[in-house]
């Protein structure tokens, strides 16, 4: 005896179907093309969905959408989503629909692990576009599908990465350029060229940046910082806004040999078609500095005009500064050796106290003479830095100046269209933040133009003749066994400058 309800049998065969449809594409440009905010595949992968929902009888109950992810990995979100609502509704949901096997999964092997999970929740995968029923015909068109998917991916895969690597042994950039450069789209007889330029904007701050850092003088934190104040920010993309620039990025900017007018892909090195930003000198003198650092340099915490000039009499060690506080917050300046302090030596130099060094000093430089032979070249040098230290302010006056007029043209262009009620209040908000902060940052840069005396370096009256205020000669310590023709230095300002004796 057959126990089949028949009134259940009809109830259920008039109960429609449940559906859920997923849709993918596989890049942002794709989500966005045409300036539509779904782009153009999606809308035309739902339509095509919905249209065979319909003719399964089914609703669609809800929909999945991932906007640019590739198909490569599991590791998707809205995927897992999916996965996690057909295992919530128990059976609920009768079909997954897509528009091709390859929107689901771009493996055999992602292909069968996710089909076993649809099996488990008892879903049927159903694609608009082939046919893939559960009749043996169908399972088999399913397989080799997927494996088709499989091969077009992987094979796609290789094709970019054979292009990519023509592309730089020509000398040409992958991906995004870094700061100090733009990627630029060309067409030219009718054909896409996509090149690299000079940012007019960026690069010169870039440069400024290193040749900054290779003086000695400045932290990576303190660079960062007034890089910020000069204005330099990263370049915006439809995606991420301009963002000031930090430490780790300024770290990561410095050992970056495209500015030597290199490109470098999968660790091999090719001479590049884009113009360098700085020298090989420059580029050199930076690194050292950089590996200086990593060794110990504590410039960062404690600034001396004496560090890197004296050194350890016992071991040859670097003197560094320390300051302790005792319990009554007074404070105490020493100089110890780096080497007993980082347990890398023997060394049992007691810490010195600051003073004392500094009389010690004072009594030696009272016995040093300048000979009368050298005056007229360092005079000639001392001329030339100043005249650099002119040329770079008005260089950075000119920067200013520029700036001051984009902000005001961008602030006039903001109150108009405000005004003829094309810009939100919100929005309106947001901008004349942005430009008050660039405003703040022209004004930071220009107080750091201004000399002490209140007046600006290259100004009428504030340029000195070669020579005027000439500071007392300071002599290089050797360290011990240091040659004879180590060239003396003079420090005035923490600035270096090597003399010709």
């Amino acid at each position: 005896m057959n126990d089949t309800n028949p009134l259940a049998a009809l109830a259920e065969g008039m109960t429609p179907k449940r559906a859920v449809i997923y849709l993918r594409v596989s890049t942002s440009e794709q989500a966005t093309k045409g300036g539509q905010s779904e782009g153009f595949s999606i809308p035309a992968q739902r339509e095509a969905n919905k249209k065979k929902a319909q003719g399964l009888g089914a609703i669609v109950v809800k929909e999945f959408v991932e906007r640019g992810v590739s198909g490569t990995s599991t590791n998707r979100p809205a995927l897992k989503t999916m996965l996690r609502y057909l295992e919530e509704e128990d059976g609920a949901v009768d079909y997954v629909i897509v528009h091709k096997i390859d929107r689901l999964a771009r493996n055999r092997a992602d292909d069968v692990a996710i089909n076993a999970k649809f099996d488990e929740y008892g879903v049927r995968l159903v694609s608009t576009s082939e046919n893939i029923d559960q009749t043996p015909g169908g399972l088999l068109t399913h397989g080799i599908m997927s494996s088709i998917a499989e091969f077009y991916s992987k094979n796609l895969a290789n094709e970019v990465v054979k292009g990519m690597s023509q592309k730089v042994r020509s000398g040409g950039t992958i991906g995004k350029a870094p700061i100090g450069y733009l990627n630029v789209r060309e067409v030219v007889n009718g054909a896409e060229s996509r090149t690299v330029a000079i940012d007019p904007e960026r690069a010169p701050l870039v440069k400024w940046a290193f040749e900054e850092y290779a003086k000695g003088d400045i932290s990576l934190g303190r660079l960062a910082d007034e890089l910020n104040a000069r204005g330099l920010t990263t370049v915006p993309t439809r995606k991420y806004p301009a963002k000031p620039v930090t430490k780790r990025y300024v770290s990561q900017m410095l050992p970056r040999r495209y500015y030597l007018g290199f490109v470098q892909y999968r660790g091999v090195e090719f001479q590049g078609t884009h113009e360098p930003l700085i020298t090989p000198e420059l580029f050199a003198k930076v690194q050292q500095v950089l590996k200086a650092r990593r060794q110990g340099e504590l410039l960062r915490k404690h600034p001396h005009f004496l560090k890197s000039t004296i050194w350890c009499g016992d071991c040859g060690g670097r003197l560094i500064v320390q300051r302790p506080t005792n319990h009554q917050g007074r404070q105490y300046k020493y100089f110890i050796c780096n080497g007993r302090a980082s347990r890398r030596t023997n060394c049992t130099m007691p810490a010195i106290p600051e003073q004392w060094l500094l009389d010690q000093i004072e009594d030696l430089y009272r016995t040093i003479q300048v000979p009368e032979a050298i005056f007229p070249g360092l005079r000639q040098r001392l001329a030339q830095e100043i005249e650099l230290s002119h040329a770079a302010v008005r260089e950075e006056r000119a920067r200013l100046e520029k700036m001051r007029r984009d902000v005001q043209s961008k602030q006039a262009k903001l109150m108009e269209a405000f005004y003829n009620e094309a810009l939100p209040v919100d929005m309106l908000a947001k901008e004349r933040t942005g430009t008050r902060r660039r405003t703040r940052q022209r004004r930071a840069s220009a107080e750091v133009l201004r000399r002490p005396g209140g007046r600006r370096a290259g100004a009428p009256g504030a340029r000195p003749e070669p020579g005027e205020g000439l500071p007392p000669p300071l002599l290089h310590q050797r360290r011990p066994g240091e040659a004879d023709a180590q060239p003396a230095v003079l420090r005035q300002d923490l600035r270096l400058y090597e003399l010709p004796w």
